[in-house]
């Protein structure tokens, strides 16, 4: 049976190109193409549509992409929203808005008229449809679990917190405890798709006094980490920066690979590490790449190094890991299934026997903590 897909856009044309690319691929069908936010919600709630996934522009009149999101969320709607993403400086803060409001994930619109027939943009489209489509996370319908007008705003209800069981896995090849306090640590996370989300959830609720430098790869283009930067800086006690090229590593900081870009970390001796950006060729089709960070870290002078695992598709870092623990103490700690958007990455690295602790996602950060000696 083909997925159904619902296009909001406020432009012809990329109605048109978007309905072109979905309905050429026998797996999907474009059901219905509205121009504006509240008619998706109207077809969601007054005409109880479902639909397999939602494409989503952000700027449209009446009701843009954000607020759409919002009330979605709001309205306790479960929905695979991708959103259709411009490359300009404001576009890309937005963006990383909706991934943080819920975003399966995004595509980048096209540049030119060249870009819009090009293959491209076409299997980007079709790939992150599949995945999202795919994801067991995404397979509930797009639904809303009360009749609700439109023109009254609803309240938000939020569900209450159940508690969570603290899943330990001992590392196949070495048993190991919490890292000891007054050692020279780092922190060092992956992720990918539900990146941003998930981040939010963490970088926010490590402190201030916390002893130590992160550095994170995510998966993302050029143009969209120094939005991500930006946000996480807002909301968090550390300062969190994207990673410049040949910049001294400071205790308290945050640094995010720039998209694009491959960031890896170099020992200049007597304690002192800088960070190197380069635009080389992809790994595995990625760049940056948590592999390339995971394996710089090998030849550092760090004690000890919490690696973070989170939710995306494939399995960058496992690679990576692999390498560093046999050089390093390492304490490893990977996302759950239940709370991870994709169940990629994070399950590769448990599935190889590397993990020591496999968590819900509003662990991690306490379990940060605790091996850091709070």
């Amino acid at each position: 049976m083909q997925k159904k897909v619902l296009i909001v856009d406020d432009s012809a044309l990329m109605r048109r190109v978007l309905s072109d690319i979905i309905n050429s691929d026998n797996r999907f069908c474009v059901s219905k193409i509205v121009s504006n936010g509240l008619e998706a919600l109207n077809l969601l709630i007054r005409d109880k549509k479902e639909f397999d996934a939602i494409i989503l522009d952000i700027n449209m009149p009446i009701m843009g992409g954000i607020e759409f999101l919002k009330e979605l969320g709001i309205r306790k709607i479960n929905a695979t929203v991708i959103v259709v993403s411009t490359m300009a400086k404001e576009g890309a803060k937005e963006t990383i808005q909706a991934l943080e409001l819920g975003a399966f994930d995004f595509v980048t619109k096209p540049e030119s008229f060249l870009d819009v027939k090009s293959n491209r943009f076409r299997d980007k489209i079709i790939q992150t449809l599949t995945v999202a489509t795919n994801s067991s996370k995404c397979k509930i319908k797009s639904f809303i679990t009360e009749e609700a007008d439109l023109d009254k705003k609803a309240q938000p209800i939020y569900p209450k917190q159940q508690p969570q069981t603290l899943t330990v896995i001992e590392n196949n090849h070495q048993s190991k405890s919490p890292m000891g306090q007054g050692k020279n640590k780092l922190i060092a996370i992956a992720c990918s798709t539900g990146g941003p989300k998930a981040l939010q959830k963490i970088v926010p609720l490590l402190p201030e006094n916390l002893g130590c430098s992160v550095l994170i790869v995510q998966h993302m283009p050029e143009g969209f980490t120094q939005s991500l930067a930006n946000r996480l800086n807002e909301t968090s006690k550390l300062k969190v920066k994207e990673a410049e090229h040949g910049e001294i590593l400071q205790k308290g900081v945050v640094y995010i690979a720039k998209g694009g870009y491959h960031m890896r970390l170099t020992n200049l001796g007597n304690g002192v590490h800088n960070i190197t950006v380069t635009k080389e060729e992809a790994r595995n089709g990625l760049r940056p790449c948590a592999d390339i960070m995971y394996e710089s870290l090998a030849d550092t002078n760090f004690d000890e190094i919490i690696c973070v695992v989170l939710t995306g598709m494939g399995s960058d870092g496992t690679r990576g890991i692999k390498l560093l623990h046999e050089k390093k103490n390492i304490y490893v700690i990977a996302q759950d299934e239940a709370t991870s958007t994709v169940y990629g990455m994070p399950k590769v690295i448990r599935d190889a026997g590397l993990v020591n602790e496999v968590l819900p996602l509003e662990q991690i950060a306490g379990a940060i903590r605790k091996n850091m000696g709070d």
